[in-house]
């Protein structure tokens, strides 16, 4: 019935396992929770992960060497035995008791890849006021908003798709770096017309960066969607920031959005760094890092 697929480093999993595992035995299903640890370094979650193995149908290995984001995930996919694939992110956490059971229940010939949201929590630190902020903002949108754009709004911390599917789509394997790669996927999705189902059924996301740590991911992933684009593996209207960029290039602004960034660089760190930063300013900062990479137009 379900295969449930986790990609995992130096992050511990074994509670969200344990909640899994409860909440497929109450649904009375076929299940397997299959966890593939990309070679950590933590011995602490090594050790405290192996303990999943005692668990029936759950399965705990630990990869020699790095391979990535899209690989694990393609990895996870290929030694998954059943017809749905439940793909969730290490640091999420089922929000409610029947996360499994709302899933089964959306299960049809009719629907390809469901996508039930995310949620963050209430209390959240100064230290990790952006990350949650942006979550909170950007990702954590209700059912009808998420329906508006049905592609846009997917993220692969949380989803499920037909295996047969999956294997016609899969992680692009070319993109090594981090971020955007649930972009390139969804756009797979849409350009191969696969059947999209939104449903209200949120994970929770828990571990969240701090601020500084956020800002220099995002950054990574700005070069990573650069580098995305630049091959060919993405075009102008999937990303947003991308489409905003050419819009920008298109009139001739670059140099300009290049200046505010120079001279206003540091004023709008100040803000990101605070207790209330301001996600207008942060579309800013990372707008003109995202301009500031096309050197030959520099």
């Amino acid at each position: 019935m379900i295969s449930i697929l986790i990609p995992t480093y130096n992050y511990k999993v074994l509670s969200l396992v344990e909640n899994l595992y409860q909440q497929c035995i109450n649904t009375e299903i076929e299940f397997e929770i299959l966890v593939l640890d990309d070679a950590s370094t933590d011995k602490k979650s090594l050790e405290e992960n192996s303990k999943i193995n005692l668990l029936p149908d759950c399965r705990f290995e630990i990869l020699q060497k790095n391979i990535g984001r899209s690989k694990i995930r393609n990895l996870l996919a290929k030694k998954a035995k059943y017809e749905w694939l439940l793909f969730l992110d290490a640091d999420t956490f089922p929000a409610n008791l029947e996360l499994i059971r709302t899933y089964v229940n959306a299960f049809s010939k009719e629907s390809s890849v469901i996508y039930g949201g995310v949620k963050y929590p209430t209390n959240n630190s100064e230290y990790f006021s952006l990350r949650h902020r942006y979550g909170k903002t950007r990702e954590s949108l209700p059912l009808k908003k998420r329906l508006e754009t049905p592609y846009r709004s997917f993220i692969s911390m949380g989803f499920a798709i037909k295996k047969e599917v999956f294997e016609t789509i899969k992680f692009n394997e070319n993109l090594m770096g981090y971020g955007y790669e649930d972009s390139v996927f969804a756009s797979e999705l849409q350009r191969n017309n696969i059947s999209f189902l939104h449903i209200d059924n949120p994970i929770l996301h828990l571990n969240l960066e701090t601020n500084e740590n956020f800002i220099r991911k995002s950054q990574l992933a700005l070069q990573n969607l650069w580098n995305f684009y630049s091959n060919g593996e993405i075009d102008g209207e999937t990303v947003k920031i991308l489409k905003t960029y050419l819009k920008l290039k298109k009139l001739n602004l670059l140099f300009g959005v290049r200046w505010f960034f120079r001279v206003f660089e540091k004023s709008l760190l100040k803000n990101l760094n605070s207790s209330k930063p301001s996600i207008f300013q942060f579309d800013l900062y990372r707008l003109g890092y995202l301009c500031s990479l096309d050197k030959k137009n520099a």
